[in-house]
């Protein structure tokens, strides 16, 4: 069994299918329709969420977030894919972050989805295309996941996507400027499929 990267060449991600919706990493074209879509889901977004910070829907600051993906990416350190429907509406976001490699080879899932798409089954089809990227190419061996504990639709999401909760973290993220616990989750490639 091979536990290390003997070495790591970046390729940017795949476009994934899955479903009703297709991902692919951002670019800085996306701003617009990211920045409406955040804006408009605003109300719905904020109980889940870290604090926004002022300039968070700036073009400067939408500028700053692509060149971290894509050192993130290039790094192997995170890779964020926008989700878009099949009448090419960004619908919201999923990330595989902080990719740890070595013995653990192992990484977070983070996602959000905007008030229109949400309760449409879209993110559950965007979650399974990024388990199969996540295990298949970048092999890595476990994906955590963790919502608070009063976000129902988020848990009904990773048990309906087979991830297992393993635990209640105190105080576990920051979320709309308080330190909040949290369910915790994860899904290893050998676990059985339904």
């Amino acid at each position: 069994m091979v536990f290390l990267r003997s070495h790591f060449s970046f390729e940017p991600p795949p476009v994934l299918r899955g479903g009703r919706v297709y991902l692919r990493p951002p670019v800085m074209e996306d701003y617009h329709a990211w920045a409406n879509l955040r804006m408009c889901s605003r109300d719905f977004l904020t109980p889940w969420e870290p604090n926004w910070p002022a300039d968070d829907l700036t073009r400067t600051a939408f500028r700053g977030r692509i060149k971290r993906y894509m050192r993130d990416m290039s790094d192997d350190a995170a890779y964020p894919f926008f989700i878009y429907d099949l009448t090419n509406d960004l619908v919201g976001a999923i990330t595989i972050a902080n990719v740890r490699r070595g013995v653990a080879q192992m990484a977070s899932l983070g996602y959000w989805v905007g008030a229109p798409f949400a309760g449409q089954g879209l993110m559950t089809e965007s979650v399974k295309a990024v388990m199969s990227y996540a295990f298949g190419q970048l092999r890595l061996h476990r994906i955590e996941a963790a919502c608070l504990p009063s976000n129902e639709a988020s848990r009904r999401l990773l048990l309906g996507c087979e991830f297992v909760q393993e635990g209640y973290a105190r105080r576990y993220l920051q979320i709309n400027g308080t330190w909040q616990d949290h369910l915790t989750f994860a899904k290893l490639n050998d676990d059985p499929q339904s």
